[in-house]
């Protein structure tokens, strides 16, 4: 039992540091100390370094654990019913639109991969560009053509972005959303534009 609550306790923490440090390091970048993270996660600089080793190994933790909690959102959002191509596509499209807080971290994490300096931490690098070749991956044995995956999967990256920064409302996300829901199932705009 003890080794139960051991083991529950060490969750706890990892899952406490990574939330901290991602809040962290949207908000400072390649900035970031352990000493900020800890003190934000509430643990010792100390235990911290238990859990994770070193600040690299920190901020890979953090950028592997969001996109882990956005390939899970998107898999929330794929329709088994919808037996023609484009299913994951559609999935990525529901899930950016849907203003969930994982869709929302992994944007603003990209943006601050790319802004902010953590592109530079070699592992980072590896490991957003091993996630962007894998969705394509996916999207691509998902039967669309690269063209139409590449329009509908920035275009939804860029609605999310736009959403978040308030430059998009309610109603202009949903008409955009079936806009490229339909552009990933066949091709063409059924309803008006």
């Amino acid at each position: 039992m003890a080794e139960v609550r051991k083991t529950r306790n060490a969750e706890r923490t990892r899952r406490a540091v990574l939330d901290a440090a991602t809040a962290v390091i949207l908000e400072k970048g390649s900035a970031v100390t352990l000493a900020q993270v800890a003190s934000a996660a509430g643990v010792s600089k100390s235990g911290l370094i238990h859990h994770f080793g070193n600040r690299d190994q920190l901020v890979v933790a953090v950028v592997e654990d969001v996109y882990e909690q956005f390939r899970a959102t998107v898999l929330e959002h794929l329709d088994l019913s919808e037996n023609y191509p484009g299913k994951v596509l559609r999935a990525y499209v529901r899930a950016l639109s849907a203003g969930s807080a994982e869709a929302t971290a992994v944007r603003d994490l990209s943006s601050a991969v790319s802004w902010n300096g953590l592109y530079a931490i070699p592992a980072v690098a590896s490991l957003v560009n091993e996630q962007n070749a894998e969705w394509s991956r996916q999207f691509a044995a998902d039967g669309l053509s690269a063209e139409r995956i590449q329009i509908v999967r920035r275009a939804a990256e860029g609605i999310a972005a736009a959403a978040v920064i308030g430059d998009e409302d309610a109603q202009s996300i949903a008409a955009a959303t079936r806009l490229l829901l339909e552009l990933a199932s066949d091709g063409t705009f059924r309803s008006p534009l």
